[in-house]
C-alpha cells in the first residue's frame, strides 16, 4: 500500500451553503491531518465541519465542530487524526465567504 502526503484538499465555500471539500476516492483510505480555517474579513465568522460515511447526506450525528468561530483576520488550525473510508466525505459550511479551508493528511491505497 502506497502513502502519499499532500495537501488534500483547499476551499473557499460561498456563504452559508453546506459544501463538499473532499471524498475520499475509490480503493483508497485516507487519515485527516489538520483542517485549517482562515478568515480574510475584518469580522469575526463562524463554521461548521461534517464527516459523512460512504457519502451518506449530512446529518447532525456528523458533525465534529459546529458554530465555531474564528475571529476577524484570524487562523485556526485543527490537528484531529481521523480516519476515513472510501467514499467518506469531508463538508464544510462557513457563515461568510471570507472563510477558507484547507485539509492536509495523507491517502493510503
Amino acid at each position: 500500500m502506497a502513502t502519499a502526503y499532500k495537501t488534500i484538499a483547499q476551499a473557499a465555500p460561498a456563504a452559508t451553503t453546506l459544501t463538499t471539500l473532499y471524498t475520499v476516492p475509490s480503493a483508497t483510505s485516507a487519515v485527516i491531518s489538520t483542517i485549517i480555517i482562515c478568515n480574510q474579513a475584518a469580522s469575526a465568522a463562524t463554521y461548521r465541519i461534517a464527516v459523512s460515511p460512504a457519502g451518506a447526506t449530512a446529518e447532525a450525528k456528523h458533525y465534529i465542530v459546529y458554530g465555531a468561530t474564528v475571529a476577524a483576520s484570524d487562523t485556526t488550525a485543527l490537528t484531529l487524526g481521523v480516519t476515513l473510508a472510501t467514499t467518506d466525505v469531508v463538508r464544510v459550511y462557513a457563515s461568510t465567504a471570507t472563510l477558507s479551508f484547507s485539509l492536509f493528511g495523507s491517502e493510503i491505497s
